[in-house]
């Protein structure tokens, strides 16, 4: 029996050969979808929390998770650990912008959006008066507390920032005495 060429030149075995090679390509980038799209489920609202914590208004976090978001997509097959990764980079991000000149004094109240819980606005309310504790801190004892909010040890958080762990719980200390301090303070105004 012999095998003939299509009338288009092409081996049937290397077309056969392609084929699969393209089916093995697709299931290998299903799997990497369905695996960023499981973390990306379980990370946005909490790194979208994160930026918030660092000052950012709740529109400014939610665009820089989403930008950070998108680029770990892109790199997704070089990440070794996706959700110190997507901490660092969208922190970084916000610390960019907040270098540039912000106009805006009030944090508006945010519009429920597909990335918030229906209920994200009486949260943000309830939360409203420990943010502004939180603003009233230098800006690297507010990011130390933000990442330790977002469930970071303080050697994973010294190993982010560049930080000894030491300099990390000593900066949390300070932050957590701040807030105390200053919580205590409204009290007795009241």
């Amino acid at each position: 029996m012999s095998t003939r060429e299509p009338a288009d030149g092409t081996d049937p075995r290397a077309a056969a050969h392609e084929d699969h090679a393209l089916g093995h390509r697709s299931r290998e980038r299903l799997a990497v979808d369905g695996e960023f799209s499981d973390f990306y489920r379980k990370n946005i609202r909490g790194l979208i929390g994160f930026l918030v914590n660092q000052g950012a208004s709740l529109t400014e976090a939610a665009d820089i998770a989403q930008d950070t978001m998108t680029v770990a997509y892109r790199r997704w097959n070089d990440l070794r650990s996706p959700r110190a990764w997507v901490h660092t980079v969208s922190s970084r991000a916000y610390i960019r912008r907040f270098a540039e000149v912000r106009e805006e004094p009030v944090d508006p109240l945010p519009e429920p959006t597909s990335l918030l819980r229906t209920n994200a606005v009486a949260e943000w309310e309830a939360r409203h008066d420990v943010l502004e504790q939180m603003k009233a801190l230098p800006p690297r004892q507010r990011q130390v507390l933000a990442w330790t909010i977002s469930e970071f040890t303080p050697k994973e958080i010294a190993g982010q920032l560049g930080m000894t762990p030491e300099a990390v719980r000593a900066s949390l200390k300070k932050a957590r005495q701040a807030i105390a301090k200053n919580v205590a303070h409204g009290e007795e105004e009241q």
